[in-house]
């Protein structure tokens, strides 16, 4: 029955994880789209302006527009580094191109990749850097404690 029930967790695990891609890969499609209609508005607006002979200032009139594509902009690039996280892999520092977590070396451009720590091992040593007074040592060590839980449970 074990063997069925690890097939079944498995099997569970990788449509979760294909789900949540399709997902993201969906709303970054989304965000694109809506980036173009901003682009045209921005256009349309420049245009009329011209048409018009005003003499506003453009800054000001598409400042909106623009911070709205620095938003989306935010947004789909969260969602290509999560999608990278979910395969396993990163993205290399000096040509951006698509690697496998644990390469040394970029075998695009040869450029050697630094070890990514996890958030565990940040968080500990920040906590050994810290100035810790003598009054809050049994707090650094319940918090100490507490990381090591969390880092062993995943």
């Amino acid at each position: 029955m074990g063997f069925f029930n690890d097939l079944s967790k498995k099997t569970t695990e990788t449509t979760t994880k294909i789900a949540r891609e399709a997902k993201l890969k969906m709303k970054i499609t989304e965000n694109k789209g809506k980036i173009k209609n901003i682009y045209e508005e921005i256009g349309r607006k420049i245009y009329e302006n011209h048409v018009r002979e005003e003499n506003i200032d453009v800054n000001k009139f598409v400042n909106n527009d623009c911070l709205k594509i620095d938003e989306l902009s935010k947004e789909i690039e969260d969602s290509r580094k999560e999608i990278l996280v979910l395969n396993n892999k990163k993205m290399c520092k000096k040509c951006f191109a698509e690697i496998e977590k644990d390469s040394m070396f970029c075998p695009k451009c040869g450029e050697k990749q630094m070890e990514e720590k996890t958030v565990f091992e940040r968080a500990e040593e920040k906590l050994k850097e810290a100035d810790i007074s003598p009054n809050n040592e049994k707090e650094a060590e319940i918090v100490k404690k507490e990381l090591e839980q969390k880092n062993d449970e995943k």
